[in-house]
C-alpha cells in the first residue's frame, strides 16, 4: 500500500495512518479522499491490526482549506460539485464504519473537515493545545459533510453555537462538548495515551469490539422497540461464540482470555 498523501505503518497490534501533506497543514485533496477511500473501503484485508491511529505528521492535524483544490472547486458546476462531495461523504461514511476501532491522535489545528475526522474517531485523544473550528460559514459554505458525524459526537445544540458562528473553540471545550474524550498536557504526551488506549483495546476480544460499533449504531438510530430484539440476538450470538465462551471460561477460570496473552 503506497499512498502519496498518507503513511501507514504497522506496530504492534496497531496500523497508524498518518496524514502526509504538511506543507498545506494535512489539508483535504482530491488525491488524500481517493487515498483514503481506497485504504479504509476494506481495510480488514489490509492488515492484520485490531486497531487503527489516525495521525499527523506535522505541527497541525488537519487545518486550512487547499488553495490549490478549492480554486479548481470555484469554477465546479453543480454536477460536478455533487461528484465531488459524493467523494468526500464516501470517505467520511467509511472511516465513520471503519470495522476496528479508530483511535485520534490530534494535536495543534483540527479545522473545517478536521472536526470531521476527529468526530468520526471511535476515541479521540487530544493535547491540551489543540484547537478547533467549523468555519466553514465564513467562506459563505456549509459543513454540510462531516455534519452527521459531528452533530451525532456533540449534539444539535453545540452544533448550532458552532456551525453558524465559524468560532474557534479550545480543548476543553471540545471535551466538554464531547468531539474528544481524553486530553493530554501536551503533544508529547499523546504517544503514551494513544499506547494506553491501545493496550485496552487489545485485551477486548476483537470480534466482541467489531459487533460493539455494529451494537452503537444500530442502538443510536433505530427506535427502541427496534433495538430491543436486536440487543437480544446480540448478546445470544455472542455468549454461544467461541470468542465469547472462551472469554467467559478465562473470566472463570481467573485466566487471561486468548487475545490478551
Amino acid at each position: 500500500m503506497n499512498y502519496r498523501t498518507l503513511r501507514l505503518e504497522e506496530s504492534g497490534s496497531a496500523l497508524f495512518v498518518t496524514l502526509d501533506r504538511p506543507e498545506v497543514h494535512n489539508a483535504f485533496n482530491d488525491e488524500l479522499i481517493a487515498e483514503a477511500i481506497d485504504l479504509f473501503s476494506n481495510i480488514q484485508a489490509k492488515t492484520a491490526a485490531r486497531a487503527v491511529v489516525l495521525r499527523s505528521g506535522s505541527a497541525n492535524f488537519c487545518a486550512r482549506a487547499d488553495l490549490n483544490w478549492m480554486s479548481r472547486m470555484v469554477a465546479y458546476t453543480r454536477d460536478e460539485n455533487i461528484r465531488d462531495s459524493s467523494s468526500l461523504a464516501k470517505m467520511f461514511a467509511l472511516m465513520d464504519e471503519c470495522p476496528l476501532p479508530l483511535v485520534g491522535r490530534i494535536q495543534g489545528a483540527a479545522i473545517g473537515g478536521g472536526v470531521g475526522l476527529v468526530a468520526v474517531c471511535d476515541i479521540a485523544i487530544a493535547s491540551r493545545d489543540a484547537k478547533f473550528g467549523l468555519s466553514e460559514v465564513k467562506l459563505g459554505i456549509l459543513p454540510a459533510v462531516i455534519s452527521p458525524y459531528v452533530i451525532g459526537k456533540i449534539g444539535a445544540t453545540h452544533a448550532r453555537a458552532l456551525f453558524l458562528t465559524g468560532e474557534r473553540f479550545d480543548a476543553e471545550r471540545a471535551l466538554r462538548i464531547g468531539l474528544v474524550h481524553k486530553l493530554v498536557e501536551d503533544a508529547q504526551a499523546l504517544d503514551g495515551a494513544v499506547a494506553d488506549t491501545l493496550e485496552q483495546l487489545s485485551s477486548s476480544g476483537p470480534d466482541a469490539v467489531r459487533e460493539c460499533k455494529k451494537l452503537i449504531e444500530h442502538v443510536a438510530t433505530h427506535e427502541l422497540a427496534d433495538s430491543i430484539p436486536y440487543t437480544i440476538e446480540a448478546i445470544a450470538a455472542r455468549r454461544v461464540s467461541e470468542e465469547g465462551q472462551q472469554g467467559m471460561k478465562a473470566f472463570l477460570e481467573k485466566k487471561k482470555a486468548p487475545w490478551a496473552r
